[in-house]
């Protein structure tokens, strides 16, 4: 299996995972929104926002194109940090933190 094959389907569990977890349905950000400068685009999105219609998006598109993958990939500690403050349930934290560690291991490994 390539790494963009592999890629695809971290993708997916981590859309499966963001789902299961009630971190799915939500609208989509303004277009100014995505014009932010700011880590996870912090100052307008929150990052359920910013892993749905960023970040997963950006790697699907990597993956569709069989494009080089970036050379470092670390959204995990953030995720890790903005679900310790949320009300996530602390089975849904732990499955969206591995979901986004294994999306990472694998750009990174790369």
């Amino acid at each position: 299996m390539s790494i963009h094959q592999e890629l695809a389907a971290a993708l997916r569990e981590l859309e499966a995972t963001m789902r299961a977890a009630d971190q799915w349905r939500m609208e989509r950000p303004e277009p100014i929104a995505f014009e932010s400068v700011a880590p996870f685009c912090v100052d307008t999105m929150s990052l359920p926002q910013w892993l749905r219609f960023v970040f997963i998006a950006r790697l699907e598109a990597l993956v569709e194109a069989r494009a080089p993958m970036p050379a470092t990939c670390e959204v995990a500690p953030a995720v890790e940090a903005w679900l310790a403050q949320s009300d996530v349930r602390p089975g849904d934290r732990l499955l969206l933190v591995q979901a986004v560690e294994k999306v990472d291991r694998l750009v990174t490994d790369n």
